[in-house]
């Protein structure tokens, strides 16, 4: 089969340290080896806040895209409801029709609890099944997936915790065969768990917001797309802080620090038997199971840097860094954006600048467009 085309300062520190190549003495002892799982657009930032932040979200403020980043926050979120959509061509220096769209929503029922739901959908285009001769089989338009609900509730001034439930469907052959056998929809069941913690300080004078957050998202079940083999879908730890700073009433500020790490086995050549390791027994080995050791396990994790500065809650400037070790994907970028916020809508849109020259990420734009109770009465206080 072929196819054609296609974040107590020292948390700070700690987490701001670069776990550089260079860092780990990273040489030629290692070998490229990066982890893989089935539906990997599950981690691909959905918004243009957080993809102009270097993929930063985990702590930053509670926005209507806390479901991707971390659901506890929608428990702090201002409004009384709100919805969001944004778009993604992806990969557009390789092809041209490959998109993500994403559709996000909450509603508070009071003052702890609010409910949330969301829906990724990723189309591939035409693709095209060709023999060994290269004779067309059949032309398909692939396409992926999924559903969320979740719910967020407040325990006390400064806590909250959430949970999320995910159907994700990948159908990517619709059902040509692979390998002598016949395909199917890939299907699975997940969920995420998540806590937010934010306290107002007050420094030099002036007000501030410390914040940490931490999401455990997508446990669940493997995906099929054959009767004879599953793999893994991308569980993962995001865990991050983040600092807001007010200058004065029209002036703040914000810094945000993620780390990820994918909670799946590393792939290991002595090892053939990887598919027959449950997801309990994925979750905890992960952090233990890389061929080269702690440093190969370190050399796992992803960082991203991101910085916010809102004027008079109107206009927003933002830009960032996320860091692959070269190993482990190489996924090096820096991100820039900004957005603008009127009668309640906020429209934002982030531009991806790879390190490395000739990357598929190359010029991804990301377009976002929301609504938000809590910014339309922040906008009339504004007004007045």
């Amino acid at each position: 089969m072929m196819m054609k085309n296609r974040t107590i300062a020292l948390l700070f520190l700690i987490l701001a340290l670069p776990l550089s190549n260079r860092a780990f003495g990273q040489d030629d002892k290692y070998e490229y080896n990066p982890i893989q799982t089935v539906v990997p657009w599950l981690t691909i930032a959905p918004d243009s806040r957080a993809g102009a932040m270097g993929d930063a979200g985990a702590a930053t403020a509670p926005d209507i895209y806390s479901m991707h980043w971390n659901p506890a926050k929608f428990a702090f979120i201002d409004g009384k409801y709100g919805a969001a959509i944004s778009y993604i061509p992806w990969l557009r220096s390789m092809v041209p029709d490959i998109n993500i769209a994403y559709l996000s929503g909450y509603y508070r029922f009071d003052k702890k609890q609010v409910m949330s739901a969301s829906l990724t959908y990723s189309s591939y285009g035409k693709i095209e099944f060709t023999d060994e001769g290269g004779a067309t089989q059949l032309i398909v338009n692939p396409n992926e997936w999924a559903v969320d609900l979740g719910y967020s509730r407040l325990f006390s001034e400064n806590f909250s915790g959430g949970v999320a439930f995910r159907f994700i469907y990948s159908n990517l052959t619709h059902g040509y065969p692979a390998q002598g056998e016949d395909t199917k929809p890939g299907l699975s069941l997940a969920a995420d768990i998540s806590a937010y913690y934010h306290k107002e300080i007050e420094l030099l004078g002036k007000n501030g917001i410390i914040a940490l957050g931490g999401d455990i998202s997508n446990i669940g079940s493997k995906m099929s797309y054959t009767e004879s083999y599953s793999d893994f879908i991308p569980m993962n730890l995001r865990l991050g802080t983040s600092f807001t700073y007010e200058f004065d009433r029209f002036n703040k500020i914000a810094i945000a620090i993620d780390l990820n790490k994918l909670l799946v086995p590393t792939p290991d050549s002595t090892i053939t038997e990887e598919q027959s390791i449950s997801v309990p027994e994925a979750l905890f080995k992960s952090f233990a199971d890389a061929p080269g050791g702690l440093m190969e396990e370190l050399h796992e994790i992803t960082y991203s840097y991101g910085a916010e500065y809102w004027y008079n809650n109107i206009f927003a400037l933002r830009a960032g860094y996320f860091h692959e070790n070269a190993y482990k994907g190489k996924r090096q970028f820096f991100t820039a954006g900004a957005g603008f916020r009127m009668s309640g809508f906020t429209i934002d849109f982030s531009y991806l600048m790879p390190v490395t020259l000739n990357h598929p990420l190359a010029r991804t734009l990301r377009f976002s467009i929301s609504f938000d109770s809590s910014a339309l009465r922040k906008a009339t206080q504004v007004s007045r």
